[in-house]
């Protein structure tokens, strides 16, 4: 079990990989409260089984070490995206791809600091 954001700022993408790397074996899940689809994609890529938001209870923990494949059946929703949500996802997906540097996001995104941090102070999923 991995978590997105682990001590020192340090990303689990970055652990997974590391993980996988050293047994491609071993089932990885993440479990993070900063889910979006951009890190969900990026850390299957990475070797990880499976991507969990909080709050996951130990049935959807357990189901997910157990999964050995993608389920095709899984029904497609119909659900409009609203802009909040693709800001959301383009800020996660730009964060993925800076390691979690905030002042580098912030940056690429061509917004302050200070704005940047506010956004994902307001939306964080726990």
């Amino acid at each position: 079990m991995v978590d997105l954001k682990l001590a020192g700022g340090s990303s689990g993408l970055t652990c997974v990989q590391t993980l996988h790397a050293h047994d491609a074996a071993m089932r990885i899940v993440v479990l993070t409260g900063f889910a979006s689809i951009a890190t969900a994609v990026e850390a299957i890529k990475l070797g990880a089984r499976h991507y969990l938001a909080k709050p996951a209870n130990t049935d959807d923990i357990e189901a997910a070490f157990e999964r050995t494949a993608g389920e095709p059946q899984t029904p497609l929703t119909e659900r409009p995206t609203s802009i909040k949500t693709l800001e959301w996802e383009r800020i996660h997906e730009t964060l993925a791809e800076t390691d979690f540097n905030i002042s580098e996001t912030a940056r690429r995104l061509g917004m302050h600091r200070r704005t940047l941090a506010r956004k994902l102070g307001k939306r964080q999923l726990s």
